[in-house]
Order: C-alpha cells, then structure tokens, then sequence
C-alpha cells in the first residue's frame, strides 16, 4: 500500500479534480445544446414540429440539412422566411409545405436565422 492513497491532500486534490471534469462536462454540453433551444421553442411555438425536426426527417426536410442546401446564397434568410410564410414544393423533392401565415414575420425572420446557424447534417 502506498503513503498517497491515506493523505488527506491527495484525497482532496482527487475530488476537487473530479469535480472539475464533472462541472466542466455539464458546461459543455449546455453549450452544444443551446444554439438550437430558441430554434425549438420558435418550432413549439408556430407548430413547425408537426412536420419537421432539427436532427431527423420527418416530412419536410430536417432543419439542419437546410444550411448545406443555401451555403453560398446571402439572401438564403429572407429566401426561408418567405417561403415558411408562403409554403411551397419542389425544392426538397414532391414534399409540400403548406403556407403558414400565422407565423409573424418576426418569427419568421428569426426561425431563418437560426436554421442558416445551424451546423449541417452530415
């Protein structure tokens, strides 16, 4: 048996070391997650979730395969804002989506913005 594993300093350093990686992890994923908890809330709150999801297909297109398909276009948030008021079809395939014009142009504007902030899907 070794002298380290009965000191009262090593034991301390052991559990303040501990809960360090253990904060330092819960910090962390808060992180990761919180970029798409106003996402979630806009989706909640104008009923996007009955056809879409963020990470997975539902009938429209998942959110973060959105960003991949407007890369390059600088109007891709005016260009998403439209068309989640408007609807449309054909830009993901025969998939409909039908207008949605209780959404204000806020929310609208907004749900754009953070769908373009998402990371792609892979």
């Amino acid at each position: 048996m070794n002298n380290y594993s009965t000191s009262p300093d090593s034991s301390f350093a052991l559990r303040f070391f501990g809960l360090l990686v253990c904060a330092a992890s819960l910090f962390s994923a808060k992180t990761v997650y919180a970029e798409s908890d106003p996402l979630k809330k806009l989706m909640q709150t104008n009923n996007c979730v009955a056809c879409h999801q963020i990470d997975k297909r539902k009938y429209g297109p998942q959110f973060d395969e959105i960003p991949a398909k407007y890369t390059n276009d600088a109007s891709a948030v005016a260009k998403l804002a439209a068309k989640i008021k408007a609807g449309g079809t054909g830009v993901w395939g025969e998939d409909y989506m039908p207008p949605q014009p209780q959404v204000s142009d806020a929310d609208a504007k907004r749900m754009a913005e953070l769908i373009m902030a998402l990371k792609p899907a892979k």
